[in-house]
């Protein structure tokens, strides 16, 4: 997820014709240890996976953020999620980005306070020195003059050398995303969505990484558009047609952008029985005001952009955690392992913006963040780790 642009769908799937595939399997925490991820939800309605990506909190934690209870102490974020109850953070990794966040340097002193805090590690490479989503999927500046041999043993030296360091520090991740919302593919223009040959190898090196580097690891293949079940199909049915073996469908799925509940569960009920996976919700979000604390006009910033029934309170907010938690946990036969909130710690901070080129780009995103202006942990935060926990 980014800054949204979107090359939707329906785009996508004019672009090629679907070709048949199918193709199989992640359990929960224990206080003090981080989870492992079996091939169920768990029973009574539990969800192995409560997530929430803190990628931007060493950004943000460097340019003065805090964080405090929702009494207004001041507190570790890190130990304050983990105390909420949350299973797993997800941390998204660069290859050489202008700003040097996002990187293995700064993931693996993060990883060492999540294993200390008895948090699961969730790595989401995105094979680019910034943003990759449905709309971006530039190449890393360091790979562009490679053919698709050269990209693909990249992907795998870049795969391998990030997730073998987590282990080598005793905090192994145990879930991977090979790719951030490949909807129209990855590393433009080689693994677009004309290439489905050369996305299905540059697919095929990561995941032989991830299984190389650590052997107990979930791998997760993602796209956007949670609603869409004809993209689901077109893509799912392309990869699997090459033989691409992942572990399990993620999903993002934002009520704002991409329909209603009803059709996010219908395409989750089909997908998982179609594949033979579990499927997780790797992104979702929801506002808590409709105000902003900077002067950048926030991606939800108009009443029309809300969902009937969840207002743009702490308490909406809260709502939609429960709602997209009852959608994870109805997918049938306990194949929906749970969701992820996305950049939950993204506060307001001068220099922790948007744009890794630009430090005076701003937040757009502070008002769907779990904290509110003043620093305070919000319900939803709770309501995130605890329930259906």
């Amino acid at each position: 997820m980014r800054r949204r642009s979107v090359l939707t769908a329906a785009g996508a799937a004019a672009l090629a014709v679907p070709v048949l595939g199918a193709a199989p399997a992640v359990a929960a925490p224990a206080v003090g240890s981080a989870p492992a991820v079996g091939s169920t939800a768990g029973g009574r309605g539990r969800l192995a996976i409560r997530g929430v990506d803190i990628s931007s909190l060493p950004k943000n934690e460097d340019h003065g953020a805090v964080y405090r209870t929702a009494d207004g102490h001041r507190v570790d974020p890190v130990r304050l999620l983990a105390w909420a109850g949350v299973t797993h953070a997800r941390l998204k990794v660069w290859v050489n980005p202008v700003d040097g966040y996002n990187t293995k340097a700064r993931i693996l002193p993060l990883a060492r306070r999540l294993k200390r805090a008895g948090i699961g590690i969730w790595v989401d490479f995105h094979y680019s020195d910034t943003w990759a989503d449905p709309a971006h999927q530039t190449k890393p500046a360091a790979w562009a003059d490679l053919d698709v041999a050269g990209l693909s043993r990249a992907v795998y030296d870049h795969t391998a050398d990030v997730l073998a360091a987590l282990r080598r520090q005793g905090t192994p991740a145990q879930l991977v995303q090979i790719g951030n919302e490949l909807n129209g593919g990855m590393l433009w223009p080689e693994g677009n969505w004309e290439h489905f040959d050369n996305l299905s190898a540059f697919l095929k090196a990561g995941l032989r990484a991830a299984r190389d580097t650590t052997p107990r690891i979930r791998t997760i293949l993602h796209l956007a558009n949670g609603g869409d079940n004809g993209l689901y199909r077109w893509w799912f049915d392309n990869v699997t047609s090459y033989g691409v073996d992942f572990d399990i469908i993620g999903l993002s799925y934002y009520p704002f952008w991409h329909g209603p509940v009803e059709q996010a569960a219908a395409n989750m009920a089909d997908i998982t029985a179609r594949y033979g996976k579990p499927c997780v919700i790797a992104e979702t979000a929801y506002p808590f005001t409709l105000e902003s604390e900077d002067d950048v006009n926030d991606i939800m910033n108009d009443p029309s952009q809300l969902t009937p029934g969840f207002p743009a309170t702490p308490d909406g907010q809260s709502a939609w955690l429960r709602a997209v938690a009852d959608l994870a946990a109805a997918v049938p036969d306990g194949q929906g392992l749970g969701y992820c909130y996305w950049e939950g710690a993204w506060t307001y901070r001068e220099g922790s913006g948007w744009d890794p080129t630009n430090p005076a780009s701003g937040n757009a995103w502070e008002n769907l963040a779990l904290f509110d202006f003043e620093d305070r942990a919000l319900p939803g935060l709770r309501t995130l780790g605890r329930y259906r926990s």
